[in-house]
């Protein structure tokens, strides 16, 4: 147990091993959103919900809300949660120790005989990870109002997403999107270093990173690899190897700066991809993440104006750099932040304010109230992948902070209205 506190990381152990232990057989830590394995998961984390004294139920949405009632509800609601869903062949701690946190949160409540003014509500949303049907945040969008409509015809394997929200218990039909939470908090593993790195326990976050992915095509000529003479090639993969570079080095100054900044070409196509042919045509998708929007301004800025002088160095075209995909950095909520780095105090964790450079629920959520999230630390950084590791007692710790976090929301939400 941490002193002074009714948090146990023993009972977090138990519930994380036994989610784990719901898993596609001979693939570790698999449960894919709305396959038999999640709903096997599902009914375990909703009995776990019940035992905790919370009533369960599935929103509209397809999300599990385990609710407990305070004692003046129509001040609202607390929600604390994350995503039980992983992804393939990993994922033992991604999303399942925010919502395990969660649930320990509510039970250490009960433990002290503690009820809150407000509701409290721990959620398990409906899949985070990119799901069976290609599209991630389900959940989460869906209680933000914030899921296009077009994607309940999105099919895989015959059934579409509105056929997979009723089997998960949601409807697709009904309304959704929600105006009684008034805060959102979530935990998770860092999946990166620098906790580790810098040997502290919980990262405080200020913002959800904007991802805008931008795809790029060389068009060069396939000729002989043989017989073309060096100076005479007009060589895709050479060209799109400079704008590569530039990404890295580009990607490197921006990050140099205090905010948040990464970008990576993810995905790299070439054609004709014969070793005895020049290649004649490359397609390129990057990814680049900002905490700031100012900075992934100048980054396009800056990689439009290298594309075309390094079309004009090798003579090879190049595309304008074109945006597939642009959503803005989601700041969490100031005051919520100010809430945790007491918290943090409280419960003696030693931390520090991050951004997150990995989407998450909370970037939803914050569409409709306060929302913030904290970090703990994961091994080595690692994450989806079997390889992810987080300590019981760094999770335990996270949920002290969480638990010192809401009940000083209980008081200063009422101050506030």
């Amino acid at each position: 147990m941490i002193p002074n506190s009714p948090i146990r990381a023993d009972r977090i152990a138990a519930d994380i091993d036994a989610l784990a232990a719901i898993t596609e057989p001979g693939r570790p830590w698999t449960r894919r959103a709305f396959t038999p394995m999640f709903l096997e998961g599902r009914k375990w984390l909703e009995q776990a919900m019940r035992e905790a004294g919370a009533v369960t139920g599935v929103d509209a949405a397809g999300n599990l809300v385990g609710t407990i009632p305070g004692r003046r509800p129509e001040l609202g609601t607390i929600m604390l949660g994350s995503h039980s869903d992983t992804v393939p062949d990993g994922g033992r701690f991604d999303g399942i120790a925010g919502v395990v946190v969660a649930l320990e949160v509510a039970r250490a409540l009960r433990d002290q005989g503690v009820v809150l003014e407000h509701n409290l509500e721990v959620v398990d949303f409906l899949a985070e990870e990119v799901s069976i049907f290609g599209v991630s945040c389900i959940g989460s969008r869906g209680m933000s109002g914030t899921r296009p409509t077009e994607w309940l015809a999105r099919e895989s394997d015959g059934l579409t997403l509105e056929q997979g929200l009723l089997q998960v218990g949601g409807d697709a039909r009904l309304p959704a999107q929600r105006d009684d939470i008034k805060a959102f908090l979530e935990l998770h593993i860092e999946q990166g270093p620098v906790l580790q790195d810098e040997q502290r326990d919980v990262g405080v976050v200020t913002a959800i990173a904007g991802i805008t992915r931008i795809e790029i095509i060389v068009e060069g000529r396939a000729d002989h690899a043989g017989t073309t003479p060096m100076g005479s090639r007009q060589d895709a993969l050479t060209t799109a190897a400079w704008i590569a570079l530039g990404v890295e080095e580009l990607g490197k100054a921006l990050a140099s700066g205090a905010a948040h900044f990464a970008a990576t070409v993810g995905e790299f196509e070439m054609s004709p991809n014969a070793a005895n042919v020049v290649p004649a045509r490359v397609r390129m998708l990057i990814d680049a993440r900002a905490e700031l929007r100012a900075d992934m301004e100048r980054f396009v800025d800056e990689l439009d104006k290298g594309v075309v002088a390094i079309a004009e160095k090798t003579g090879v075209a190049v595309s304008e750099p074109r945006i597939v995909s642009d959503n803005p950095p989601t700041p969490c909520d100031a005051g919520l932040l100010d809430v945790l780095d007491a918290a943090c105090e409280t419960a003696g964790a030693r931390h520090r304010r991050m951004a997150s450079g990995a989407g998450h629920d909370t970037a939803w959520m914050a569409r409709i109230t306060k929302a913030a999230m904290i970090f703990v630390p994961c091994k080595d950084g690692r994450s989806h992948s079997a390889d992810e590791f987080a300590t019981n007692e760094d999770i335990a710790l996270g949920a002290a902070v969480l638990l010192d976090a809401v009940r000083a929301l209980d008081t200063k939400l009422q101050e506030t209205r």
